[in-house]
């Protein structure tokens, strides 16, 4: 669409910013190129000898559609794809429901589990970037036009207010001090005027749709998932002969346990000879969308001509707690403590857990479910029932040319069957009476450790030091974006 036509396009929808349309001639490969780590905010002052800038500026906060442009980034694009096979290569059925989410968003993710929650830190708060069902979201893209850049301001701020639920007032605030901050951080990192997005990773959800997903492959492939922090303790009669056996050389060695004991070794369930060890497997690469998500924002934040810069959070667990006579003022997250052990278990498992923020972020595990049975039902019900990915057929099918094509995957699409679904309790509620805690090989709550800091620039400072050529949208960006101030 050419400048004009977005424009008369829009036009009959609202006003449009000069910056946001500007924003969509800044090429991609441009994008890449041109970005940079840029911490200086306005009204920032720097002590550094002969480089020493004292600003003559207060703080600028990001205006709001600014911040909606970061957040709706993060959010819902259109439907899911499952372009995929049904049938296996021996005639057998494939898994065909393997995805958490039915609709997408700009950053890849395994299983499309979108286990990447972002809260978003500003002068007014703490904010949770929800995740939206998939009626709201359908819902939410339904009503706009289907390109970006055919939406009007209004568009942009309004789908920004259905994302976000604030979680505290105030600014996330930690002493200025290790252990919360580190070097330069804590003179320049969170500081008024900024906006930081901070991806913590839920693993609750993706790590039970995981053992669902191993307890679907094929027979003869399926592998026995172990806990490679626990010798093998036998509970039945047919468990103390394995374990006789493999001491008196009668049989190989078990060094580690194998969750559920022999019995699904015994009854062919699982391969013996394929393992997936619980410590290795650690987050199940259910973080990685964290990781992309904070890219795409970074590309984006150079596009508009905004500062940003990447780095360490405050530390966890921290950032997770809320103490106000430590002056602790972070997510606020429920920390469950640890069981208590005779002989520790490698980290975090003795650890306290942060398991959720009540009523606004919650994992699938206790105190949020009765049980881990409850647990992993819970999670067969989120994909299979109600508004789920696979319960839906008309946002199932919206990324095909018709909906019969959608309705002909499902009515072929193989569920994890009862066997698979008892195999993952069996797994859970091990872990869960072993550890007293879900996961236990990592937090309940992932914290990758970094976030993006996004921020007017001091461009006095940048004027003064840097060669124009590093940052020569920043410097247009006011121009752009500050229609009332022109």
């Amino acid at each position: 669409m050419t400048d004009t036509a977005q424009q008369q396009e829009s036009g009959q929808r609202g006003q449009v910013n000069p910056g946001l349309r500007e924003l969509f001639n800044v090429s991609l490969m441009t994008a890449l190129q041109e970005r940079r780590t840029r911490r200086v905010a306005r009204g920032m002052s720097v002590d550094a000898y002969g480089l020493t800038h004292e600003s003559e500026h207060k703080p600028k906060s990001l205006s709001p559609l600014e911040e909606a442009v970061l957040i709706v980034s993060t959010g819902p694009t259109g439907a899911v794809m499952h372009d995929g096979p049904l049938v296996m290569r021996d005639g057998r059925d494939e898994l065909g429901t393997p995805f958490m989410n039915a609709i997408s968003r700009a950053a890849p993710s395994p299983d499309n589990a979108q286990a990447a929650k972002i809260f978003m830190i500003n002068d007014d708060g703490i904010w949770l970037i929800k995740s939206l069902k998939p009626s709201e979201a359908r819902r939410l893209l339904d009503d706009r036009p289907r390109k970006w850049q055919e939406w009007s301001e209004e568009d942009w701020l309004t789908a920004a207010s259905t994302m976000k639920v604030k979680v505290h007032e105030g600014r996330l605030e930690f002493p200025r001090e290790w252990p919360y901050y580190i070097g330069w951080n804590k003179q320049i990192s969170n500081v008024p005027g900024t906006t930081i997005f901070f991806p913590i990773v839920d693993c609750t959800w993706q790590y039970i749709n995981a053992f669902l997903i191993i307890g679907s492959e094929p027979d003869g492939q399926r592998p026995i998932i172990i806990d490679d922090w626990q010798k093998f303790h036998p509970k039945s009669a047919f468990d103390w002969i394995a374990w006789a056996g493999s001491h008196l050389h009668l049989s190989t060695l078990i060094p580690y346990h194998p969750v559920g004991g022999t019995k699904y070794i015994r009854s062919g369930y699982v391969n013996p000879n394929a393992t997936v060890p619980l410590g290795y497997a650690r987050t199940w690469r259910t973080d990685h969308d964290a990781f992309f998500l904070l890219q795409n924002l970074a590309l984006l934040g150079e596009a508009m001509g905004l500062g940003s810069w990447t780095h360490a959070s405050v530390f966890p667990p921290y950032v997770m707690e809320r103490d106000a006579s430590k002056g602790w003022y972070g997510l606020g997250f429920r920390k469950e403590d640890g069981k208590k052990f005779r002989r520790w278990p490698p980290l975090p498992a003795p650890q306290p857990n942060f398991v959720g923020i009540d009523g606004i972020l919650e994992g699938c595990c206790p105190p949020y479910v009765g049980s881990m049975d409850e647990a992993v039902d819970k999670v067969v019900e989120f994909k299979y029932s109600g508004d789920g990915v696979y319960s839906n057929p008309q946002i199932f099918s919206g990324a095909y040319r018709k909906q019969t094509q959608g309705e002909e995957y499902l009515k072929h699409a193989s569920h994890y069957s009862k066997e698979c679904v008892q195999y993952a309790k069996d797994v859970a509620n091990y872990i869960w009476d072993t550890y007293g805690r879900f996961p236990a090989h990592l937090n309940s709550f992932y914290v990758p450790g970094i976030w993006t800091q996004f921020a007017h620039l001091e461009t006095d400072y940048y004027d003064k030091f840097m060669d124009p050529s590093v940052y020569p949208r920043q410097a247009a960006h006011d121009g752009l974006w500050d229609t009332d101030e022109a």
